[in-house]
């Protein structure tokens, strides 16, 4: 059974900095896709970040190019997000999905394109 963890959200000021994690567990497979997702309160979900386990590609949308950096573990069963110079509309609750499929740059923001998600860590950025 694969399960999908998160943790490391909390409250922080505006221009600071969070690193969420999430762990994957139970994957037969040796290479996979993890991606991290948001939702803000009453937005639709939205897609933050992917990293190909079998290549270390990695893709960010616009709202966390060159504030937000995914890398993994050397177990690659975990994964870190960075996020730096945080603003007010980066809260939001956010998701860990994980799919045995590696992800392309045209498609990696579908959330339909990932079968395994975690229950979701709550980032708030306020002063």
């Amino acid at each position: 059974q694969v399960q999908v963890v998160e943790s490391g959200g909390g409250l922080v000021q505006p221009g600071g900095s969070l690193i969420l994690s999430c762990r994957v567990s139970g994957f037969t497979l040796d290479y996979y896709a993890i991606a991290w997702f948001r939702q803000a309160p009453g937005k639709a979900r939205e897609a933050v970040s992917c990293i190909n386990l079998d290549d270390d590609s990695t893709y960010y949308t616009d709202s966390g190019a060159g504030r937000f950096t995914l890398s993994r573990a050397l177990d690659k069963n975990t994964v870190y997000l960075l996020m730096s110079s945080l603003k007010p509309e980066d809260t939001a609750t956010y998701y860990c999905a994980a799919d045995g499929a590696a992800k392309s740059s045209s498609w990696w923001t579908e959330a339909l394109k990932y079968d395994y998600w975690g229950q979701g860590t709550q980032v708030a950025v306020s002063s």
